[in-house]
């Protein structure tokens, strides 16, 4: 293009990032840019929730107003601010990779308490004007009080620094563009899975005006078509849910193995407890509108729900399902017990990882008080077994994610490979995580506990079976049968083989914990 184009731009640190980087990434095709810094109506309302102002063009009116009339050619916005719609005479021409959409939790490090989930103290006073993030959090830890925290990030920063906070919530995204430095705070970092992203969430979307398709075409050097797709759902998603500025929604859609994977989070305020979902479809083609026919209110759930392990008052599967009026029935169906009362601290004096593929293995192996090498790092599988280890003082170096312990597997080789890695488990152990270590990594199996299956168990008349191990799967089917209208959600795929010999349908969950599961239940 012969002209210099104007980028209009917020005045933030990372608005002009933002801005800075469409500018430098026209420079290497030769567009030359100049940014103008525009102010909007959200830089201005400091004492507004971002939940009154989000989706309604607080930071993008201003934006769009001057591209109108022609005083700009382009605006960068952080897609997550846009309406659902353009106004007329407007379009999204490029759309940005996705930076990671991950929440993180900056904690004050005296306000940190590892056995706490998210490790931040009980009762802690946290800092976030976000709904969704609101309803996500106090999930997970009713016990938290939430405050409203405006400002934009490295303001926000400033005042966790000042005490003004114990925590605060960010996105990943915004933290990484401005290469802050967070070594003075403890960090935890959420998964999208673990505290589901608003729509858009680390994409950077760059309109203009319809009528300039010379600068369109220019633009598509910066556009990525994959991400836009992505992006499709999520937003379609909030569109049809009426993309109020209140909505605690979280929607983030993801390509994996050739499949749609959608994780959804609403509540009807931030004080209410959020209904999750997962979905995941070959084509995002009527991908949306399933998301949102499973939150139809006059949808038909489950009465009742039978799931083979005790169920605390406190559980956040009891508490999503309670919310519906869904009884539960739980109870395990099998018994663990030790196997050694002493522990030999020869074992312990090499090793360079202690690996927990449950919670029974890591309750089992503390109670033998063990005497740990300097340095150890701990690896788990999944969200319940990094819990018990956090309720131990300990935090973990890897922990594995997803239903298949193969991939586990895989992941945990590539950081062990050549160490020792040392296994506490049960005697019937399926040693997935194990028969996919290399040669090269030297393996202790040191056997804590046995499993014992209970006698004369009685079957559930419940709508839904929920299995959490094929130990229980075996207890269950050894004196009862499956009714026709029961439907069946096994833990993972070592339990649902089980099924699969039976010849029976299942539904897997996302991933093997509490959310999961529940997830898995609103889901069928």
């Amino acid at each position: 293009m012969e002209r210099t184009l104007i980028i209009g731009t917020r005045g933030s640190e990372l608005a002009l990032w933002q801005a800075n980087f469409v500018k430098d990434s026209l420079a290497k095709v030769n567009i030359p840019v100049e940014l103008k810094i525009i102010k909007t109506q959200g830089d201005r309302l400091l004492n507004l929730s971002f939940d009154k102002l989000e989706g309604k063009g607080f930071f993008t009116k201003e934006l769009e107003e001057e591209l109108l009339a022609g005083t700009i050619d382009i605006a960068v916005h952080s897609h997550k601010d846009l309406p659902t719609e353009n106004p007329p005479g407007l379009i999204i021409a490029a759309v940005s990779e996705r930076e990671d959409p991950s929440e993180l939790l900056l904690i004050l490090k005296d306000c940190v308490d590892v056995k706490q989930k998210l490790s931040v103290k009980y009762g802690a006073i946290v800092g976030t004007s976000s709904n969704r993030r609101k309803a996500q959090l106090l999930a997970y830890r009713p016990d938290l009080e939430i405050e409203d925290l405006r400002g934009n990030v490295p303001t926000r920063i400033g005042k966790l620094r000042d005490e003004s906070y114990d925590a605060i919530m960010l996105a990943k995204a915004g933290v990484t563009r401005l290469g802050i430095d967070l070594g003075e705070f403890h960090v935890e970092e959420l998964t999208p899975n673990e505290i589901v992203p608003a729509p858009a969430q680390g994409v950077l979307a760059i309109q203009i005006r319809e009528s300039d398709t010379e600068l369109f075409e220019s633009l598509q050097v910066l556009n990525h078509p994959d991400v836009a797709e992505e992006l499709a759902v999520e937003r379609t998603v909030l569109k049809l849910f009426g993309g109020g500025c209140h909505l605690p929604l979280g929607c983030y859609c993801r390509r994996e193995d050739g499949a749609f994977q959608v994780f959804t989070s609403k509540a009807e305020t931030g004080d209410d407890f959020p209904d999750r979902l997962f979905l995941e479809a070959a084509t995002a083609e009527g991908l949306p509108e399933k998301v949102v026919k499973a939150f139809d209110p006059e949808r038909k759930l489950p009465s009742s729900v039978f799931i083979s392990r005790e169920v605390s008052e406190q559980s956040y599967f009891r508490k999503a399902l309670e919310k519906h009026t869904i009884q539960i029935d739980g109870r395990s169906l099998i018994r663990t017990v030790p196997v050694i009362t002493k522990l030999d601290s020869y074992i312990l004096k090499h090793i360079d990882w202690i690996f927990f593929s449950s919670k029974n293995a890591v309750e089992y192996f503390f109670q033998l008080d063990p005497l740990l090498p300097k340095g150890v790092k701990f690896g788990v599988m999944g969200a319940g077994s990094e819990e018990m280890l956090r309720k131990k003082g300990h935090f973990t170096d890897f922990t594995g994610l997803g239903i298949d312990s193969e991939d586990v597997a895989e992941a945990f080789a590539r950081l062990v490979n050549g160490q020792t890695v040392l296994f506490p488990g049960a005697e019937d152990s399926l040693r997935s995580v194990q028969k996919g270590l290399s040669a090269d990594t030297k393996i202790i199996d040191l056997v804590v506990y046995e499993t014992v299956l209970e006698e004369e168990i009685e079957g559930s008349g419940a709508d839904v079976l929920v299995f959490t191990s094929p130990s229980n799967v075996d207890a269950y089917f050894a004196e009862n049968l499956l009714d026709p209208y029961q439907k069946v959600i096994a833990i993972g795929r070592s339990t649902g083989k089980k099924f699969d010999e039976m010849g029976v349908k299942y539904t897997l969950p996302f991933s093997p914990d509490e959310v999961g599961l529940a997830e898995a239940v609103f889901g069928l």
